[in-house]
């Protein structure tokens, strides 16, 4: 069995393997060894959490059944895109795939940041008053529908294969776990480590309550977009340990509530 056959005939297990694999890996990590206490108690936040994440997920099988695969297999049997355009190896269209994807993904989260309506969608992303591996994929369910949109045409655009697509869709949910995850890398493996991947460290800034540290270090999985376009903060005005994580105007439990963080956008 050929590469590419092997990965989109293993599409799904693949990628819910890895995304279970890596949150248990770091759920353990924080739970053993947590980096940070928080006021609101576990339960609620997880709660509250965990409903959004698996809604999104039922509600995007729903809404887009074929998923980001599917559209890339549209896309290729049209041809549709720049690498079915120009002849290049295919390892090289690979990788090419996978690094403008991330680049577009991150992108998309400064535009999120800097257009006032979307802002009000990924605000519930920030609101979070604590920064966990339940945070990664905490996100209003409209913001999930649109950022699939923008997926299909990135897809469309690069003309990515299946196989691609479904390497950067294992990629980007392992790096939210991981860059999510309550912990913080030893120094000796977090300088070397940053160059290239966005640490938990290097993400918490993101999260902070000072404006100009929650519109820096966009990037999802590769460090580098960040120094690139010249967003990279390296470390946040209070340090690590007195970061304050979420927005001052949804503090403590509003900004756990379920109900409230569904209606937020529209209040």
């Amino acid at each position: 069995m050929e590469f590419g056959e092997f990965f989109t005939s293993n599409e799904a297990s693949l990628r819910l393997g890895f995304f279970f694999g890596s949150f248990l890996l770091f759920m353990s990590i924080e739970l053993i060894k947590p980096f940070r206490h928080f006021k609101e108690s576990r339960s609620s936040r997880w709660t509250s959490n965990l409903v959004l994440t698996f809604g999104n997920t039922l509600l995007l099988r729903l809404i887009f059944p074929a998923s980001a695969v599917g559209f890339a297999l549209l896309a290729e049997t049209q041809g549709f895109g720049l690498f079915h355009w120009i002849e290049v190896p295919y390892l090289v269209a690979l990788v090419a795939s996978l690094l403008l994807l991330d680049m577009g993904i991150y992108f998309q989260h400064r535009i999120f940041h800097r257009v006032p309506v979307l802002w009000r969608l990924h605000r519930v992303h920030h609101s979070d008053p604590g920064f966990d591996i339940t945070t990664g994929a905490r996100f209003h369910p409209i913001e999930i529908l649109l950022s699939m949109g923008v997926k299909f045409l990135m897809i469309m655009a690069i003309g990515a294969s299946a196989e691609s697509v479904i390497l950067f869709e294992i990629i980007l949910s392992t790096s939210a776990n991981f860059n999510h995850t309550n912990m913080s890398l030893p120094t000796i493996l977090e300088k070397p480590i940053r160059w290239i991947l966005v640490t938990p460290d290097m993400h918490r800034i993101h999260h902070s309550q000072v404006v100009r540290e929650t519109d820096s270090n966009f990037a999802f999985c590769f460090s580098f977009w960040d120094r690139v376009f010249g967003t990279y903060v390296a470390e946040p005005k209070k340090g690590q340990g007195g970061l304050d994580i979420g927005l001052k105007e949804y503090p403590g439990k509003e900004g756990v509530n379920l109900l409230k963080l569904l209606k937020n956008p529209f209040t």
